[in-house]
């Protein structure tokens, strides 16, 4: 799940009124009803010296805040000329302002039916369409307010906004651009600026814009928080914090500098911190979606699941047009017990009711539809970088077949590292994404006549499922991401192994399968994971428990597959062996405290139970130089973790279950012929993580043994993986060639 920020928040108003429900801030300041310009080209004067009396009292009132008695004024020059267009277009900002939105559209659309010249109707009739959540036509009122003229850089500004929102991030920076060469002290629109930059990726550009906005205006919370946000982006959370922390300062009761302030906290570690401004993110702004979503991520982290969930169900609720929301909740469905395949699935279903078949799906394609030419594979992610999904392609991308396949790569990485230059260096061709809308980016995939698309995150954070809904490629496939499927119609096929899919020892290999509960086609690998080290060489230990003279259980997984479920497990083991001690990878914070209360009301005394902080990859791996057993997760199974362990030489007791990532271990542990340190039910668990602590021998030569029975295997063979991957690219393509054949 991804802790993101909403890039684009409004501000509406004439007469400086504000949306406080800001995220990543975007200012869009209107011309006030105060500072109108000479009139247009067409327009009308008035004529009736009442009238106009009663317009210019209406918009003192207006200006200074006086919003009931302005509006009576308004009314009563509407009353003795319904169609009066100024009176209709001022009337229509303040049901903008007051939040009567469809009122507003119809006002503003009035004000236009009178005098089709009135530029400031167009501009307002833009605030409006994009408060309406149709930034489209927000575009084209702008577009018509500038077309009549006179161009204004605040109408620049908002044009750039609702092109920032639709993904037309280029053309958005322009006209920001031109705002600025207009109005050069304009600090929102410098602001703005530097939220489309960064949307681009271009993050240095963006710290300099805003740095420009606030020394154009110091006391400005909204460029003060966005700077916090970019510096977290480039790798700078201490700076992030105060740069929050400033934007507080001038404004308190800011729902998005919270949420921002929860961001930059959890990067440090301060995971207390980071749910307590989260939480008041959310009391300021109870509708706010993302700050629920936010607090489910760090709640998950806590090992608080079911909180965590009820979070994720309360943002999908509010922001039911998000799919990257709902996405979220199905993921988090997978950590949690007693959520069943089926209930995920009804999960999946809703997502592609909701967004499996946007407007502009392709359904015809230029590719030639021969079989066996060279194949344009086209890979899509935003983990091209050091990251447990960067290392999992790496063998794949060593041993892929240029010959046979031209590797194309569509990078969302903002910051580039060693690992993506590694995979730009195996790519055929690479092409970053970043701030790339959905629909410009299937324009893409259908200009480089990309034969298969790959789906690398299902509903992981930062996923691209919506531009696989809109199916640009002929052929649509995913995996790596995590064993499961995504449940989108749109994409065909799947890659998995015949453990996952609990086909066991019967089912062969390289053979198709229907998808338990999914749309697609599954082929099945020997194996659905194939390891390497990431360039860290470190040798095997001897068994700490032979030299300590205590044994010790260890889980290094991400403390978000811990649950209360688990840690009750883990007790009976440790209460199973007297004196077994316990250590847990976990960021500091109240977690830990819980953690122990917890094992203290089943027996477990605290210093049995020990916490090791998430570090950098060499150093983690060094921890289990002091690990004798693993203890897996359940039910989200250690994936890379595992195989991590296993490497170090240490055994990974693993409890199977019914979804796909609850049978990992399963896959891993069959795939090294170990399939006794495998349990289907947790008496079975207890037993085997007790037996292998009772028999320090065995213990000792699994470790010495451990990693060369691993090199030997289908876990560790690269050119076999990539080989098995290649020939299913293959037969999907192939499939394809035959359909249009028939057809």
């Amino acid at each position: 799940m991804a802790v993101g920020e909403e890039m684009w928040q409004r501000t509406i108003g004439n007469g400086g009124v504000s949306n406080e429900n800001s995220r990543r801030r975007i200012h869009v300041p209107s011309l006030s009803v105060s500072e109108r310009p000479p009139p247009l080209p067409g327009f009308c004067p008035m004529n009736v010296s009442g009238i106009a009396e009663a317009l210019a009292l209406g918009t003192q009132l207006h200006q200074s805040g006086r919003l009931v008695e302005a509006e009576n004024l308004y009314t009563q020059v509407l009353a003795r000329e319904p169609n009066h267009p100024e009176a209709n277009r001022l009337l229509g900002i303040i049901a903008m302002q007051t939040g009567h939105l469809e009122a507003a559209r119809q006002l503003l659309g009035k004000a236009i039916a009178g005098n089709d010249q009135h530029a400031l109707a167009y501009s307002n009739l833009g605030e409006v369409y994009r408060a309406l959540g149709q930034p489209r036509e927000a575009i084209e009122a702008f577009r018509r307010a500038l077309q009549i003229g006179p161009v204004y850089a605040e109408v620049l500004s908002n044009l750039g906004i609702a092109l920032a929102t639709v993904g037309e991030t280029t053309e958005a920076i322009s006209r920001f651009r031109e705002a600025l060469q207009i109005r050069p002290d304009f600090p929102e629109a410098q602001n703005n600026l530097g939220n489309a930059l960064q949307q681009q990726g271009s993050l240095a550009e963006a710290e300099e814009c805003y740095r420009a906005a606030l020394r154009l205006r110091p006391d400005f919370p909204d460029a003060s928080n966005n700077l916090g946000n970019v510096l977290l982006e480039m790798g700078r959370p201490e700076e992030a914090v105060a740069c929050h922390r400033r934007a507080l300062e001038l404004r308190p009761s800011y729902p998005g500098a919270w949420n921002s302030l929860g961001n930059a906290c959890g990067a440090i570690g301060g995971v207390d911190e980071s749910v307590a401004a989260y939480r008041e993110a959310i009391r300021l702004d109870p509708r706010y979606g993302q700050a629920y979503s936010n607090l489910a991520v760090k709640l998950s982290g806590q090992g608080l699941a079911e909180e965590s969930l009820r979070c994720l169900r309360t943002a999908v609720d509010l922001r039911p047009n998000d799919p990257s929301l709902l996405s979220n909740l199905i993921y988090a469905q997978h950590f949690m017990r007693g959520v069943s395949a089926g209930e995920i699935a009804e999960d999946w279903a809703l997502w592609n009711r909701r967004f499996g078949h946007p407007e502009g799906a392709f359904s015809s394609y230029p590719n030639l539809p021969e079989p066996d030419r060279r194949l344009r594979v086209g890979y899509v992610t935003s983990e091209f970088r050091e990251h447990s999904l960067g290392r999992y392609l790496v063998p794949l991308f060593r041993s892929h077949d240029h010959g046979q396949f031209e590797i194309v790569c569509f990078s969302d990485v903002a910051k580039p590292d060693e690992l993506t230059t590694f995979f730009r260096e195996h790519s055929d061709a690479w092409t970053s994404i970043v701030g790339m809308s959905d629909a410009a980016l299937a324009e893409l995939v259908r200009e480089k006549k990309i034969d298969i698309l790959v789906d690398l995150h299902q509903h992981m954070g930062n996923n691209r499922l919506p531009l696989f809904a809109r199916k640009p490629a002929p052929v649509q496939v995913s995996f790596a991401g995590y064993p499961a499927s995504s449940g989108l119609e749109a994409i065909g096929y799947r890659l998995s192994d015949r453990w996952v899919e609990g086909m066991g020892e019967e089912m062969a290999d390289g053979k198709w399968q229907n998808a338990r509960g999914g749309a697609e086609r599954v082929f099945l690998l020997d194996s659905f994971w194939c390891y390497q080290s990431g360039g860290v060489d470190l040798p095997c230990n001897a068994l700490p428990a032979l030299q300590r003279g205590y044994f010790t259980f260890g889980s290094l997984n991400n403390f978000c597959k811990v649950n209360v479920e688990t840690l009750v497990l883990w007790a009976r083991v440790l209460n199973h062996v007297p004196n077994a001690r316990l250590v847990l990878l976990c960021e500091e914070g109240s977690q830990r405290q819980r953690t122990w209360d917890l094992f203290a009301r089943h027996g477990i005394s605290a210093e049995r139970i020990s916490f090791a902080e998430p570090r950098a990859r060499t150093d983690y791996l060094k921890l289990y130089y002091d690990v004798d057993i693993v203890l897996d997760t359940f039910p989200y199974n250690g994936h890379t973790t595992s195989l991590d362990a296993l490497w170090m030489g240490v055994p990974v007791v693993s409890l199977v279950g019914e979804v796909a990532v609850s049978r990992a271990g399963l896959s891993q542990l069959n795939n090294l012929g170990l399939p006794e340190w495998v349990a289907h039910t947790e008496d079975e668990y207890v037993e085997i993580a007790t037996r292998l602590a009772g028999d320090l021998t065995h213990l000792a030569e699994m470790r010495a043994t451990l990693r060369a029975r691993m090199e030997a295997s289908v876990l560790m063979d690269a050119t076999h993986f990539t080989r098995q991957i290649e020939e299913a690219y293959r037969a999907m393509w192939r499939q394809w060639c035959e359909e249009k054949r028939v057809s």
